[in-house]
């Protein structure tokens, strides 16, 4: 196990706060907004009918070509939500009828869709701020979703939009503006203003601003990547929330998939709306008291409840370190080992004394779980802004694993990460699993610092890791600086293109999947994670599916049948939440007193009922749990339909690299010997007297073949569950049967692609039944033999 190169070790001094107005005490910035205001020149404008949300909908979409200057209102129709609800259902849908199969992110016809929800904007229940955004991903060549707090959704919504696609290039870089004030867009030149985030969020927000006040600016939100994300693979969009107590537009991110590089590829600096105000009613409730009411039980049981159980209101989704570092599932050195005897140094308590507490402190209105932490005064020791003093958004558990995974042990190297990664537009989870992999192949000579561009990448190098940072958001012109960027998957074309390390040493190191970078849990000893991190729709994504505890602690879905039945039923139901604008963390990060005596209690069941009671009394339409499943399920088989058509929906994309599901090294496989060993004999059947004299790279073969046999033996069973081929296509049968008997396009072309199939002599669960012929019935020999 590798040392650290570099600590500094560090303590906190800044100590929590009530929660009036306060000094953050950060560096003050003096900018000219009426000259960045004149400098500015409009390009395009559209005038539009001022009017309020209907039962949770704007009732229109919002369309702009930079390339053309077009803008336009495209309204929303009764099919359109019958079928994709809101969120990133509308953003697949805009996609789908702009773009081409082979449509690459950098093309000018690639759509970038920012979108709202019915039940987006309420304040009555936590956790009902979130954005949806879309794109084709540079990180994958397909459709990429991601979600972020902050106010820019429902202030969109409020203004007067449920969604605006941004599809063309602009020649020179841009602001487009969703002004719900005057009832106007407009695209405006953006010559002077910043581009990285957390200056450039507080020019947009004094600039586009009514008045010179707090109460003005809190009607303001902006989006905005960074420099970074215009060199990089792993761009992220920063959405603003302006904290009056603090005085700082704070931000909230866009992570996976480079939404933020598709941004700065448009040339769009930033995307603005703004609101006359609004009230707990501007959704337009067809019964406000059902949701007050729900709303008002909920509340207490956070209040109540949080501190005996995630304490996400003191130290938000931290909280985790040190439960996953319990149960050996917190990533350390490039996900070789779950948990790490300097754990302890960035455990929640750690980050404790860096926090400002203000509670609420949520990032949207009306959100008890208040979970968005900030530390204030924190001084910056590299880069560009060295010396500066700045607040620092965070970190979240995945920012801090992200941390650990580098061998990261210090906090305040994970907040300097942290504020360069979020002010350059760059994914702290993307970022962080590709230096871990550099550091990894740099510990096996694989990498060195000449290779590196002169950076020295072992494990702990703190200073390293930001110098990385730095050069890439510098557009360092270096090859490896370049290829890094791009991400783990380039990587490692790359270093086997030159020869450099074994191949399948390399390849099954690199944790990504369709090209995206593993999110930071350790999978090996939890196969239904496996899936659900492969077989995600975007790729490793813990959003979609989180099972570790239901499967690796508790136990509660032991058969392969059973852990179908959770592959199929949680990424449905999480999707759901991308649907309607909401944030996940409420629903199961504080749990009913009376939780466990419910017949399905991993489902939360009291709270599933809430968010039925909630979407009923915002539509005025009745609406069941399993309403709710249909409407998610709908749009879940049409994003996995979308990725066939554009060549990564099949069974070989839904594989990981080794290192997700076991010990690669032999270092990992002494580090939990007595475990592996007792596998062996027990599952595999390797005679237990033989076990000591036996290499240890003839027990990685036989890990290695028995757990890639329970993994594909788990996608048979996931496929055949959600009604899919044996190759992980949706049947047209199935999306008939969801309510896409009208999209010939998209049945046509799943037809084609099983067709194809069948005449590589690929299995299709032994019959054709495409055209609408039944299933093989659930009963049959492939639930029995599971």
């Amino acid at each position: 196990m590798s040392s650290e190169c570099f600590n500094d070790g560090k303590n906190a001094r800044l100590v929590g706060k009530g929660d009036g107005p306060f000094e953050t005490g950060n560096t003050k910035h003096e900018w000219d907004i009426a000259a960045i205001r004149k400098a500015h020149k409009v390009l395009a404008e559209h005038r539009f009918e001022k009017r309020g949300v209907h039962r949770g909908y704007a009732e229109r979409l919002l369309y702009v070509n930079l390339s053309t200057l077009e803008i336009k209102e495209i309204p929303l129709s009764e099919k359109v939500k019958g079928q994709f609800t809101g969120g990133k259902g509308f953003g697949l849908r805009m996609i789908w009828e702009n773009c081409r199969p082979d449509t690459k992110w950098n093309d000018p016809e690639n759509v970038l869709s920012l979108n709202s929800g019915p039940m987006n904007g309420t304040t009555q229940y936590s956790g009902m701020g979130k954005c949806l955004s879309t794109t084709i991903s540079p990180s994958t060549d397909m459709v990429c979703d991601s979600n972020a707090g902050g106010y820019f959704a429902p202030y969109m919504k409020f203004a007067g939009f449920d969604s605006v696609s941004i599809q063309g290039k602009a020649k020179e870089d841009v602001v487009v503006f969703i002004d719900g004030v005057e009832g106007k867009v407009t695209i405006e030149t953006a010559p002077l203003e910043e581009i990285n985030s957390h200056l450039l969020s507080e020019q947009l927000t004094h600039l586009f601003a009514q008045e010179d006040s707090e109460s003005s600016r809190q009607k303001v939100a902006v989006v905005t990547s960074g420099k970074g994300a215009e060199h990089s693979f792993w761009g992220i969009l920063n959405i603003s929330f302006y904290d009056p107590r603090r005085k700082v537009a704070r931000l909230k991110q866009h992570g996976r998939g480079g939404l933020g590089t598709v941004l700065r590829d448009k040339k769009v600096k930033g995307i603005v709306a703004r609101i006359e105000g609004f009230k707990g009613t501007q959704n337009d409730p067809a019964d406000i008291d059902s949701i007050a009411e729900t709303g008002i039980k909920h509340h207490t049981q956070i209040r109540d409840l949080d501190s005996s159980q995630c304490n996400m209101r003191v130290v938000g989704t931290g909280n985790l370190v040190e439960v996953m570092d319990a149960y050996d599932l917190l990533p350390t050195e490039n996900y070789r080992f779950g948990s790490f005897p300097k754990a302890s140094r960035i455990a929640s308590s750690k980050f404790y004394p860096y926090f400002t507490q203000v509670i609420p402190d949520g990032c949207w209105y009306g959100c008890t779980l208040a979970c968005s932490k900030a530390v204030d005064g924190f001084k910056l020791r590299t880069g560009p802004y060295k010396g500066q003093v700045v607040t620092v958004d965070g970190p979240e558990y995945e920012t801090i694993a992200g941390g650990s995974n580098m061998s990261l042990w210090d906090p305040e190297w994970i907040l300097e990460f942290n504020f360069y990664c979020d002010t350059y537009g760059l994914d702290t989870i993307s970022a962080a699993t590709t230096i871990a992999f550099i550091m990894e192949m740099y510990e096996y000579h694989i990498l060195d610092k000449e290779k590196c561009a002169g950076i020295e990448l072992c494990f702990g190098n703190a200073h390293a890791v930001l110098e990385l940072l730095h050069r890439i958001a510098q557009g360092d012109d270096d090859e490896f600086i370049k290829v890094a960027a791009r991400g783990v998957r380039r990587l490692k074309d790359w270093m086997i293109k030159n020869g450099w390390g074994d191949p399948f040493l390399v390849e099954n190191c690199g944790m990504e999947v369709k090209g995206l970078e593993y999110s930071e849990y350790v999978s090996k000893e939890s196969l239904a994670q496996q899936g659900g991190f492969a077989m995600a729709s975007k790729g490793p994504q813990h959003d979609e599916a989180w099972l570790i505890f239901m499967d690796m602690v508790n136990n509660q879905i032991p058969t392969f049948k059973d852990k179908a039945e959770a592959l199929h039923y949680f990424p449905i139901w999480r999707t759901w939440f991308g649907l309607v604008g909401l944030c996940k963390l409420p629903w199961n990060d504080t749990i009913p007193l009376g939780n466990s005596k419910e017949d399905e209690p991993a489902k939360v069941p009291e709270h599933v009922r809430n968010y039925s009671t909630i979407l009923s009394a915002i539509i005025g339409k009745d609406i069941t749990g399993d309403d709710l499943i249909h409407m998610s399920e709908k749009v879940y088989n049409w994003q996995r339909s979308m990725n066939v058509w554009m060549g990564k929906g099949w069974r070989k994309d839904d594989t990981p690299p080794f290192r997700s599901m076991g010990p690669v090294t032999e270092m990992e496989y002494l580090s939990r010997a007595d475990r592996y060993d007792k596998q062996l004999i027990e599952l595999v059947g390797v005679d237990p007297g033989s076990l000591k004299t036996l290499p240890i790279q003839d027990k990685l073969s036989m890990i290695r073949e028995y757990r890639m046999d329970q993994y594909n033996k788990l996608m048979d069973a996931v496929y055949y569950r959600r009604g899919w081929t044996q190759n992980g296509i949706p049947t047209p049968q199935k999306m008939r049967q969801l309510g896409f008997e009208d999209e010939t396009e998209m049945l046509s072309m799943l037809e084609k692609a099983i067709e194809e199939d069948e005449k590589a002599g690929r299995n299709i669960w032994g019959g054709r039944y495409s055209k609408g012929e039944s299933q093989p019935d659930p009963e049959r020999r492939y639930w029995e033999k599971w």
